[in-house]
């Protein structure tokens, strides 16, 4: 806000991006309104300049998605006054799937993600894991959790409201309200339209097959949904940040446009509350737990590279020949690391084949590969890759 016209927050519901942008207002004394209320919204769409021309100071506007109108009116009043902070607004969409939204503020916009939780910030700590990655040196630090703590971590999920409480049937309740808002409220709002009671179906369907590649022909023939649907109820489910999609790797770029994507659901906790599984189920059910492990390392570093510097892109790798490494993390000068998640706490050798694969593929660029497990030892395992126990994702 100190170099930037027009900030946004975006993010899912309930990720806390209101009492974020609230005390921002209250400390800097900038004006707060929000398009969930229904005069404010009325005002706002019925005459979107004249709102915008009527404001003055720096303010705040919740909710931006609800009236796409207001971003030209924004962009003019940018355009006659390009003063840093004028505007912060929230999002509960993704802004950059909605054109009519995303087209307007190129250049005088910057847009800060705002994801659940992460494990560092309930811990109280900032993670010191990526640096650590690609400087070599995450040998030097020191952890220790049992197979408990994950699956805790895992069935809590980092939403505020859902770590509050306590109880699991009081946390179920909670992420079931959660899901009937945005299928019945949000959805409906950016689709326009009704009958959509194929969409809950779906996102069970894509937390039972979170962390695995995007087939969207078997995922429709599950669902019983014809493709063009399915294609258009995904986007959707993109959208409000409840699903994401990790594309593949390559150094090839091209390539890297036409390989297949995995899918992750957003947040672990609401994955196990779609799926009806307890941290019990998940110590038992190894398969489960490795495919809700993955994507819970996979959200944890979309956060954390969200306030990395250098920027880094996350992808992940898998050869024809089937050698797959779980998480690529690649910065713009060409530096590789690489992540692999196993839900057990004996590793063998040829589990770090492919890692060793990557490794002696990129030479130079590679910096370090990391095997993450439910063991409590750092164990150097050859040249640049290690074994590692999970906590280290969150150790500072």
């Amino acid at each position: 806000m100190a170099d930037t016209p027009v900030v946004l927050l975006n993010g899912a519901r309930q990720t806390g991006k209101t009492t974020l942008a609230q005390a921002i207002a209250a400390r800097s004394g900038a004006r707060y309104y929000t398009l969930d209320d229904y005069a404010t919204l009325a005002l706002a769409a019925g005459d979107p300049a004249g709102f915008i021309r009527n404001l003055s100071g720096p303010v705040v506007i919740d909710e931006i998605q609800k009236a796409p109108e207001l971003f030209p009116a924004i962009k003019l009043a940018v355009d006659k006054d390009r003063q840093p902070g004028r505007f912060l607004l929230t999002g509960s969409a993704n802004i950059m799937t909605l054109p009519r939204l995303s087209e307007s503020l190129a250049g005088r916009m910057e847009i800060i993600p705002l994801f659940p939780f992460s494990a560092g910030e309930l811990a109280g700590v900032a993670e010191g894991f990526l640096p650590r990655l690609f400087a070599g040196s995450i040998d030097r630090l020191e952890m220790s959790s049992s197979l408990e703590d994950i699956t805790a971590k895992l069935t809590c999920g980092g939403y505020p409201e859902a770590v509050e409480r306590e109880s699991d049937d009081r946390r179920g309740a909670w992420f079931a309200s959660y899901i009937t808002t945005i299928l019945q409220r949000d959805v409906r709002d950016l689709a326009r339209v009704d009958g959509l009671h194929a969409l809950p179906n779906l996102l069970k369907l894509l937390a039972a097959r979170t962390s695995g590649l995007l087939n969207l022909s078997d995922i429709g023939r599950d669902a019983g949904l014809p493709h063009t649907t399915l294609t258009r109820y995904f986007a959707l489910l993109e959208t409000v940040f409840l699903v994401h999609r990790l594309p593949a790797w390559s150094r090839n770029l091209g390539q890297r446009l036409v390989k297949a994507p995995k899918t992750h659901l957003a947040d672990t906790g609401l994955a196990c509350h779609l799926l009806g599984v307890d941290s019990r189920r998940l110590s038992e059910d190894r398969p489960l737990l490795g495919r809700l492990l993955e994507s819970f390392v996979a959200g944890e570093l979309r956060k954390q590279v969200s306030w990395t510097n250098p920027r880094i892109a996350l992808h992940h790798f898998r050869t024809a020949a089937g050698l797959e490494v779980d998480l690529v993390l690649e910065r713009p000068d060409g530096s590789v690391s690489a992540v692999e998640v196993k839900a057990g706490a004996g590793v063998g050798v040829s589990d770090f084949t492919p890692l060793k694969a990557l490794r002696d593929q990129l030479g130079p660029q590679f910096q370090a590969g990391v095997m993450l497990y439910l063991g409590d030892q750092l164990v150097p395992f050859g040249d640049k890759l290690w074994l590692v126990p999970i906590p280290a994702l969150w150790a500072p």
